[in-house]
């Protein structure tokens, strides 16, 4: 029982320091165009421009750029 008690303690600490915070300057390097997971970025920016023009609704597809989704 005792040790069951330290692996626990063990798995919870693991999975808390994997979480941190990017700060705005990290940000730079984490929105590389390699970490883009579309095979196609052109592709994919005219087929979401033709469906929301069919739709006539624009927005909530994301930001590929510096991560502050401005761009």
């Amino acid at each position: 029982m005792k040790y069951i008690k330290y692996i626990l303690t063990l798995i919870l600490i693991a999975v808390v320091s994997g979480c941190t915070t990017v700060q705005p300057w990290e940000r730079e390097s984490l929105s590389s165009p390699v970490m883009i997971f579309d095979k196609n970025p052109v592709e994919k920016g005219i087929k979401i421009h033709h469906i929301e023009f069919r739709e006539g609704s624009a927005g909530a597809t994301g930001s590929q750029s510096g991560g502050c989704g401005c761009g």
